[in-house]
């Protein structure tokens, strides 16, 4: 399964729990959006288990995308606490059973635990894949009961509200997913141009590299900025945004399509209109990145150009 096609599989789960709920605002009103300083708020620190280690489940199904996590799990992973546990996060895969698991781009995982037998967490892992089931997201629920933080990454806000923990509190997720997210949870506070969003308890990133900041960031509030920065040192990531939330900025915006420059409506991406599905409201003729787009728009196109 390609990005893109993970990033539609993720959206598509999200409008099929609840299609064009009441509410919905559209466009730059999508949801009830908050504003860009909202997710500079300081999350308070961690407290390390008395055992030193912090057990990191990263749950993962067909598709999940590589970047999303591997890239955290790199990150905990390069964790040094200089303490009498130097190696205190320690990762491991989660799935609903023990069968390989063929992710993005054809690579294959054999996870380490099923839902049933899997270690309590400190941290869950959420990155885009596919759609979950309900046992999925009864786990998902169950260990945040205990966990220090539900963080997902990209689409993955998509499963992470459809286990009711975000109902009401502001999300970050891939910028081309914007107004899919906003149109089936209408209740939840899509940040638009947030790199990640930190609640405390649960937390969500914008797209792909962005776990690895949401990622970070995690590791500052266990253990501080200068630990942190020797994970960044040691990574040679050149990334400022796990220091700055509101640094996806540029995604703040809706992007605007023009003849000159046309773009989805759906997902805001860049489309050639010599090759793309087409559609025409209200006069007006829309292009579409994939044939998916244009269905999903087709359902309700008010609440894609009302902005």
């Amino acid at each position: 399964m390609k990005r893109r096609d993970l990033l539609q599989t993720s959206a598509a789960i999200g409008l099929g729990v609840s299609l064009l709920r009441p509410g919905f605002a559209g466009a730059e009103g999508e949801g009830p959006a908050a504003t860009a300083g909202e997710a500079s708020a300081a999350a308070a620190p961690l407290r390390v288990p008395t055992d030193g280690v912090i057990p990191v489940a990263f749950l993962i199904s067909a598709g999940a995308v590589v970047i999303d996590f591997a890239g955290p799990w790199a990150v905990f992973e390069s964790v040094d606490a200089r303490g009498p546990v130097r190696h205190p996060f320690r990762p491991y895969t989660v799935a609903q059973t023990l069968s390989p698991v063929r992710v993005e781009g054809g690579m294959t995982i054999v996870p380490n635990y099923t839902l049933a037998a899997a270690p309590a967490p400190k941290v869950v892992v959420i990155p885009a894949q596919s759609e979950p089931t309900k046992a999925v997201l009864a786990w998902v629920r169950k260990v945040a009961q205990a966990a220090d933080v539900v963080m997902s990454v990209c689409t993955g806000a998509f499963l992470l509200a459809q286990t009711g923990l975000l109902a009401g509190k502001r999300v970050a997720t891939h910028h081309s997913a914007y107004s899919e997210f906003a149109m089936a949870f209408p209740d939840i506070k899509l940040q638009r141009g947030a790199r990640f969003v930190d609640l405390g308890n649960i937390a969500s990133s914008g797209g792909l590299s962005s776990g690895m900041d949401l990622a970070l960031h995690v590791v500052e509030r266990y253990f501080g900025r200068e630990v942190a920065a020797k994970s960044v040192e040691l990574l040679e990531y050149q990334g400022r945004g796990w220091m700055d939330p509101n640094s996806n900025s540029v995604y703040a915006q809706r992007r605007v399509s023009t003849a000159e420059h046309p773009v989805c409506p759906v997902c805001e991406m860049d489309v050639d209109p010599k090759t793309s599905p087409r559609s025409t409201y209200q006069g007006k003729t829309y292009f579409f990145c994939m044939d998916s787009h244009k269905t999903l728009f087709e359902s309700k196109p008010g609440a894609f150009v009302s902005g």
